[in-house]
């Protein structure tokens, strides 16, 4: 007989089930209607289940961190649904806090077909959408389950986002439009495209870059897709797209994509908070890495800040060593970016830029490799590196943040001195994958959904899960 605690309603109540033949004790605010509403009878109500599933589902709900159970995770939250107890064995089954200094390998994700990861888009539920091989996607559980691949119309996808609950919205290099599908009945649901009957350039343009979609806010108002659009001629934008109509609203950004500075954004943030879009382009060759970052205001699309490397507006005080990668965390409001000579990281306070607004912060013995062909990735307000002799995590100290968010309590404006609490004094690195982690080759996309980093190494099958064990916290033995 077992029992488990509910997520809700009165406490203490405890309904008796008879599941094939054995008894089990639950608390009556945790199960379904169907199942709590049943007239009062000294028997226990009788459901015809199999009792084998409930005891794992038991099992896994109280001691997460023990052995993984004998039936497929899928399998464990589809029965969880009928008893009301999918929620706590959906906390059971995913990982905990992803802490980047104590986070190490923990899965592979390798499709059946075409392995070869060309995109990824994790939710912040810990589920993944990938697309693969020739225009395929595939979508796997927040339990890590794959639950459906299908084919799409195009032939490579190279940006991808998921809209909640069942909508993936892509991107392809070698086909005009932004396409949105359901990912679970694989069914294209409709088309975007730009174009500008008043300019003859703007036409047949492909989707370079996606941002991440925030979820609704507290009235329930959806913020816009937003997709870089490339066209053959070079011209280029950023467009909002609405998540219900799917239709373009607005222009930001502009340009004719004739020089580097002009070139189409490569990655695209909405800031929301700040009423801001980030985007940036970077590109290297045989001179080196060049490129450049900006912030739009959403309301007007007109530019609030920008920075050019090597030379230009906003430029760094150290010339020459222009950034290989940026990206920005929305929580932390601040720009992230890695050098490519040096490798050092630096960070800037979105809410006081100038003209060089950056803060360098050096890596540790095993930084030896520079930054060239390095990946950036903010996620949980930590900054994951990865170089060529490993993956790097930069963490800010708890202890600095909560000073930082008082003074600005106390001070009752967003205004603040420059790089205030962005000291390097404050931030810690450390190597979280060993010697023989890194020997599997260079990161090639690096991308953080919930409590997971998913990470795909050049000309390598698969996808790699980065969690944080169970057995990396402290545990109390008073």
């Amino acid at each position: 007989m077992g029992t488990v605690d509910g997520g809700g309603g009165k406490s203490g109540t405890v309904k008796q089930l008879n599941v094939g033949g054995k008894l089990f004790s639950l608390e009556a605010s945790s199960l379904s209607l169907s199942l709590s509403l049943d007239s009062p009878s000294p028997t226990p109500t009788f459901v015809d289940r199999d009792p084998a599933l409930l005891s794992a589902i038991l099992a896994a709900i109280r001691a997460p961190s023990s052995a993984a159970p004998a039936f497929p995770a899928r399998v464990l939250l589809d029965e969880a649904h009928l008893y009301g107890l999918h929620a706590q064995l959906l906390a059971a089954l995913s990982p905990p806090p992803l802490h980047g200094f104590s986070v190490s390998l923990a899965s592979t994700l390798c499709p059946a077909s075409e392995p070869y990861p060309t995109a990824l888009a994790p939710h912040h539920d810990g589920s993944l959408c990938l697309a693969h091989g020739i225009g395929q996607v595939t979508y796997y559980s927040p339990a890590l389950d794959h639950l459906a691949t299908f084919r799409t119309h195009l032939h490579r996808i190279t940006s991808l986002q998921q809209l909640p609950p069942r909508i993936v919205v892509l991107g392809s290099a070698s086909a005009p439009g932004l396409h949105v599908y359901d990912f679970l009945e694989g069914r294209h649901v409709a088309s975007v495209q730009w174009w500008d009957p008043t300019d003859t350039r703007v036409s047949k343009a492909k989707v370079i870059a996606i941002a991440a979609r925030p979820p609704a806010d507290a009235a329930g108002n959806n913020s816009p897709i937003l997709a870089t659009f490339e066209s053959p001629h070079r011209e280029n934008c950023i467009v909002a797209v609405d998540p219900v109509t799917l239709k373009p609203t607005q222009e930001i950004g502009r340009q004719s994509g004739s020089a580097a500075k002009s070139s189409t954004p490569g990655r695209v943030v909405h800031l929301p908070a700040l009423g801001l879009v980030f985007a940036s382009f970077v590109s290297s060759g045989a001179f080196g890495y060049s490129g450049y970052m900006r912030l739009w205001d959403i309301r007007s699309g007109n530019v609030v800040w920008e920075a050019s490397e090597p030379g230009g507006a906003g430029r760094s005080s150290r010339f020459g060593d222009p950034f290989a990668d940026a990206d920005v965390d929305v929580k932390q409001q601040a720009i992230y970016k890695v050098c490519s000579k040096s490798g050092d990281v630096a960070v800037a306070d979105l809410r006081c830029l100038g003209n060089d607004p950056w803060v360098y912060m050096s890596s540790g013995p095993r930084g030896s490799g520079g930054g060239y062909g390095s990946v950036l990735h903010c996620h949980q307000s930590q900054v994951f590196v990865s170089r060529k002799d490993g993956l790097e995590v930069w963490s800010r100290l708890e202890e600095q943040r909560h000073n930082t968010d008082d003074l600005a309590e106390q001070s009752g404006t967003k205004e603040r001195p420059k790089n205030e609490g962005f000291d390097e004094r404050f931030y810690r690195s450390c190597y979280v994958d060993t010697e023989e982690d890194a020997k599997r080759g260079m990161i090639q996309m690096m991308e953080g959904g919930g409590d997971r980093l998913f990470v795909t190494r050049v000309e390598l099958q698969g996808v790699e899960v980065w969690e944080t064990s169970h057995l990396a916290g402290g545990i109390s033995l008073s």
